[in-house]
């Protein structure tokens, strides 16, 4: 039998400590409120009924609360995801886009197998920031729309619920701001009779749970061959936004996750969500930032309440939930722009001390995210970029100096630095083939060979020299690099 000490030390925060319990019911709350006009614009977008995205939203938050491997995170119905299936439910059909959601849950849980989550460890910091403020920026985006051609008192209730987000958490953290100014800006358009959008004119809430069932589609080759591109273009976007927006919470709460668990946790989350006939999704950085930066929920309470309360505000309280005016929550989500924007990065001071490559490389991937409204683009674009100019840096640091014996009879040739492909093909013009003596000497105790290309590059000065009668002799070499110009010497070049 366990000891009690040890039964309270797996007992969850929020079960032995009221102050988490409130936070986390409170943050979920919040969460769930903003899910719902997010949920109802990513169905218009992916050309299905509201209902739709508001039923992915609950399934997938209620199953990665308790598979996923980042407590906290909010994943749900996304505008990313939304771009990837809408053509497919466009020219197919509703059922071949719930197969696709299917399908892309079984590839995410392969590409977890193979180990897609460690290849995490290559999206450089400047990446991320670029990741960070194209997320901002993106989502600041989202509202302009909700401010455009609006009744004018929209501009005042923005600003009132700024403000009341802003000067409320001086007076107590108890309640999370963004749900008092939602309350108090609802109360304040219905009591007053102010015409203003609200989250009903987005769409009709569902009025019951969802069902299971199975996608309405012939189970054939040639259903399998038309939803698959979808299906593994929707796999790879999910898992890049989760993992970078897992990454992104581990940072701000100090902790760790299991990227290889969040991996699998979304496929199993959009295999169950496919069942229920919603439209699959990923985690969201917005009300992952409202969840965790704004509202301070650390535990997976939060992200399960967030889909629970979700489905009950839609399914019992629909009708108070639809008078919720559209600019409260438009305020909530420009304070989780400011929030989630990194400033310190295009601070002058950091500006000024920052290597010119990295700025370009976080100015580009903020350009290709704005641009193409696809995450997976910009950290694609931004870490090729990054290691392009991290070659070139390398790359400068290698050189070839040369020594003459004083008899005369052999040229010592001293390199320095690391040999790969950016930095050895350059080194073949540093030797004077015609002019040395009838030895050689290569020194490379002051070098690294890391690659085929480096190889090839010594062979082919071996080479040259041969032609004209010399001898070279390779000295110096570390271990590892004797062991990989053993093995490759000779084979790799055809000539």
């Amino acid at each position: 039998m366990p000891s009690a000490a040890r039964v309270r030390a797996l007992r969850p925060d929020w079960l032995s400590d009221a102050r988490v319990w409130r936070t986390e019911v409170l943050a979920g709350l919040v969460v769930g409120l903003a899910l719902i006009p997010e949920a109802i614009s990513f169905s218009i977008i992916a050309g299905v009924d509201p209902a739709v995205g508001l039923f992915a939203s609950f399934t997938m938050a209620v199953v990665i609360s308790v598979v996923g491997g980042r407590r906290a995170m909010i994943s749900a119905a996304t505008g990313a995801v939304a771009l990837v299936i809408a053509p497919l439910n466009r020219e197919h059909g509703f059922g071949y886009l719930v197969a696709a959601v299917i399908l892309a849950g079984v590839f995410q849980i392969v590409l977890a197998v193979l180990g897609v989550a460690r290849l995490m460890r290559f999206v450089p910091r400047s990446v991320m920031v670029g990741f960070v403020n194209s997320l901002a920026i993106l989502i600041f985006m989202a509202q302009v729309p909700e401010l455009r051609d609006v009744p004018w008192p929209v501009y005042p209730l923005v600003g009132a619920g700024l403000a009341l987000m802003v000067f409320f958490p001086r007076l107590t953290t108890l309640v999370p701001a963004p749900l008092v100014s939602i309350a108090v800006l609802t109360v304040i358009t219905v009591a007053a009779g102010i015409a203003v959008p609200t989250v009903g004119d987005k769409g009709a809430l569902p009025s019951s749970l969802p069902v299971p069932g199975l996608p309405d589609v012939p189970f054939t080759l040639d259903t399998l061959t038309t939803i698959a591109p979808y299906a593994f273009a929707m796999a790879l976007v999910g898992l890049m936004e989760s993992l970078m927006t897992a990454q992104l919470v581990d940072e701000i709460t100090d902790s760790r996750s299991s990227k290889t668990r969040e991996s699998v946790g979304q496929g199993v989350a959009n295999i169950v969500t496919g069942f229920f006939g919603g439209m699959g999704g990923c985690a969201m950085i917005g009300q992952t930032m409202i969840n965790v930066k704004v509202s301070g929920a650390r535990t997976r309470l939060s992200t399960f309440l967030a889909g629970v309360f979700l489905m009950v505000l839609c399914v019992v309280f629909g009708p108070v939930v639809s008078h919720i005016p559209m600019g409260a929550l438009v305020a909530v989500m420009v304070m989780v722009c400011f929030a989630t924007f990194d400033w310190h990065s295009v601070a002058p001071a950091t500006l000024r001390r920052m290597p010119a490559g990295e700025i370009v490389v976080m100015v580009l991937t903020v350009v290709c995210v704005v641009a193409t409204h696809n995450l997976a683009v910009g950290v694609v674009v931004g870490s090729v970029t990054a290691m392009v100019v991290f070659a070139r840096r390398v790359a400068r640091f290698a050189d070839v100096t040369s020594v003459t014996d004083p008899d005369g009879t052999t040229a010592v040739y001293a390199v320095t630095g690391e040999l790969f492909f950016a930095s050895a093909n350059d080194l073949i013009g540093r030797f004077d083939f015609a002019g040395d003596p009838d030895r050689v000497v290569i020194d490379l105790s002051d070098a690294h060979v890391w690659d085929a290309s480096s190889v090839a590059v010594l062979d082919a000065v071996e080479t040259k020299y041969a032609a004209r009668g010399k001898t070279v002799e390779i000295t110096g070499l570390n271990h590892a690099s004797a062991d990989l110009h053993a093995r490759l010497t000779g084979s790799v070049s055809g000539h």
